[in-house]
């Protein structure tokens, strides 16, 4: 059955940016009076309602089945006083946000739009073959949309009653991306959008802007309150070293927006909280740059460009050419391979031994992650990449370290290792050597570095083809936390213990296996170690364009940390936030759902390789589980957390090998 499509499904696809992944840049109190308004309008079209020049009449307050249109139609019912349709925008205008999330998603379940991680939308592949639009078997809605308006505009055929979308993308001033006007275009358009009472309402609502300020920056925000050091100094949770916990302590005394001044080093303005994590998630990307603060770390690696300094359509782009790598389901099609390379790592480990926590399972991680994204083995060189790694992040971006520290002989000689990677890699992707393959990330930026090689110069293939092994340092380290919440958890050690033998006793697993309910407690053990101990506990970003978040200005240029985890510490989000329950993912408690839990970041910069992360996590801990049994090394150790560059435990932490429990295979 073919699904037409609404007055608001039409302006969102008109909206869509296929190059960047989003929607092209409205001011938001226009967009939100133009989605309004075409709700209007189709409600116009479905009988619902009427208007005339004085007001907006309801003619059938039956339901339409719409979620978008219903809660719209429900408030207009409701109103005792007759209202006219610019009333109704400038009211409904606040919630416009609730009515796109709604259209999206309708989108998406039409197969008309793809949904990417990082908030990011493109036309989906059987978008360009369903005819959902029209009943036509020929092109896309998109297309339907804007051969419908270049009728309308350019061949002065009478309008439609649906051409009102013409008004809608009027108002958002984005008719001149999509086609060039000239001046009888222009005047035209203007006519059309004379001819519809709701159309006039809104460049009405839009002109008059009665609630606007709303939506802009106020000339009275508030001022950024001041975090006293004394407070920090005697906060048990910086003595342990724990970020998320420090930020939602300072959130619940000091507000969403706060700032610290450290003695020693440049002052932080801090976002933190459900509110600003929405607005991060949200809008940050029309605000927020992560270029700035990551120039000096790009040049450690001979770069520019790369991915995690990228925004807008490059970073889209980027992303996009790259995904299929990082998917999970690249991964469960090699998990032969995959159970075969940790399996030759822990071949490597004694009973009786003791093994340096973040050491071991660093290692363990990057045994399987290196030949699978770039198929050569780097065991013997990875220690020295993490090294590398972690003394330029200490310089560059937490700056707790003087810069000459990149120049010791040392580090000197870790940086020519970057080279030898990019050597070796570059060694085993000839043609020949890669037939019969399958392909991997490596064989993906190459092919991006054939294909555009200014946008993947040669001067970034030091950084992008020893990604993996950087990877492996933050897998690793989220491992080992695990680890060490598992070893001493003894009830729950036994329970995926019991999950890991059922998987692994007979045969191996398929990945149906290892993803669905016969890893239950593992999948949510994992989890609540990632809402305790995230490795990545905030994101810096600097001020693009001038904003306000929460009544609070943050002004061109300022630098931004953004402690995007400090809400898994906040009782109202998960209560008593400091005790271990795996329960909390469960129905109907679900505590995880929304932009409160957050282990691998929030908008454009989401993780990447967040599935692939969780199949690596999980695999890997039932697979320790299965074979050996571990103790914290010594007894008596209690976890400190070392919160620089980024989170893990100290190097104090060890892993004794107690037992091996089965056979490793061969």
């Amino acid at each position: 059955m073919i699904r037409s499509l609404t007055l608001i499904d039409e302006l969102v696809l008109t909206l869509l940016n296929e190059e960047s992944g989003y929607f092209r840049q409205v001011p938001g109190w226009n967009l939100n009076c133009a989605v309004v308004g075409a709700a209007l309008a189709e409600l116009s079209l479905m009988a619902r309602i009427d208007t005339d020049m004085e007001s907006l009449i309801l003619l059938d307050g039956t339901a339409t089945g719409d979620p978008a249109l219903d809660p719209v139609l429900y408030k207009i019912a409701a109103e005792k006083t007759q209202r006219n349709a610019q009333y109704w925008i400038e009211r409904l205008a606040p919630e416009a946000e609730s009515i796109i999330d709604l259209t999206l998603a309708r989108l998406c379940d039409l197969k008309i739009l793809q949904h990417h991680d990082g908030d990011f939308w493109s036309l989906a592949g059987s978008a360009w073959r369903m005819g959902v639009h029209t009943g036509s078997e020929v092109g896309t809605a998109v297309e339907f949309v804007k051969t419908r308006i270049s009728r309308a505009v350019f061949n002065n055929e009478i309008p439609d009653p649906r051409d009102i979308i013409i008004c809608l993308i009027d108002t958002c001033d984005v008719l001149r991306f999509i086609f060039e006007l000239d001046e009888e275009s222009e005047e035209r358009v203007e006519q059309i959008c004379k001819m519809d009472l709701i159309g006039r309402a809104i460049a009405d609502a839009v002109g008059h802007n009665i609630a606007g300020p709303q939506f802009r920056r106020s000339a009275l925000a508030k001022q950024i309150p001041v975090v006293k050091l004394r407070k920090l100094l005697r906060s048990k949770n910086v003595r342990s070293g724990n970020l998320p916990a420090v930020f939602a302590e300072l959130q619940k005394e000091y507000g969403p927006v706060f700032e610290i001044r450290p003695p020693v080093a440049e002052n932080m303005i801090v976002l933190a909280g459900p509110e600003t994590n929405h607005w991060v998630h949200r809008h940050g990307r029309m605000h927020l740059r992560a270029r700035d603060y990551l120039e000096d770390f790009e040049k450690v690696y001979g770069g520019v460009g790369l991915l995690p300094a990228l925004d807008g359509a490059d970073h889209f782009r980027y992303r996009k050419s790259i995904q299929p790598a990082y998917s999970r389901t690249r991964l469960e099609e090699q998990l032969d391979e995959f159970l075969a390379h940790a399996r030759n790592e822990m071949n490597t480990w004694n009973v009786g031994e003791t093994l340096p926590g973040v050491g071991m399972c660093r290692k363990l991680i990057n045994a399987a992650m290196s030949p699978l994204s770039v198929s050569i083995d780097s065991q013997d060189i990875v220690d020295d990449m993490h090294k590398f790694k972690d003394r330029a992040l200490k310089t560059h971006i937490g700056r707790t370290l003087p810069k000459f520290m990149l120049k010791t002989p040392g580090m000197k000689r870790r940086a020519k290792l970057v080279g030898e990677v990019v050597d070796r890699v570059l060694s085993v992707h000839t043609p020949a050597q890669r037939a019969g393959c399958p392909r991997d990330l490596a064989d993906d930026l190459l092919t991006m570095h054939s294909n555009d090689r200014q946008f993947l110069p040669e001067s970034n293939l030091r950084f992008v083809l020893s990604a993996p092994l950087i990877a492996s340092m933050y897998v690793g380290d989220q491992l080992s936390f695990i680890t060490h919440a598992m070893v001493s958890r003894p009830e729950l050690y036994e329970k995926i213990r019991a999950e890991a033998d059922a998987l692994f006793t007979d045969d191996d697993p398929d990945r149906d296996a290892l993803t669905g309910t016969e890893t239950d407690v593992t999948r949510r053990f994992i989890m609540e170690v990632m809402r305790m101990y995230p490795i990545v506990p905030l994101s810096v970003r600097n001020v693009a364009n001038a904003c306000e978040v929460q009544g609070y200005e943050l002004p061109e240029g300022v630098r931004v940390f953004i402690a995007t985890t400090a809400t898994h510490y906040m009782e109202d989000l998960f209560p008593d936030p400091f005790k271990f329950d795996i329960d909390r993912y469960q129905a109907p408690r679900k505590e995880h759902i929304g932009t409160g839990y957050v282990p691998y970041g929030l908008g454009t910069h989401t993780c990447l390789g967040s599935r692939q992360t969780e199949m690596y996590l999980a695999t890997n801990l039932l697979m320790m589980a299965h074979y050996f049994t571990f103790e914290i090394a010594p007894k008596n150790y209690k976890l400190k957390i070392s919160p620089f560059p980024s989170m893990s435990p100290n190097k104090k932490l060890k892993f004794r090998i107690s037992e091996q429990r089965h056979e490793l295979p061969v």
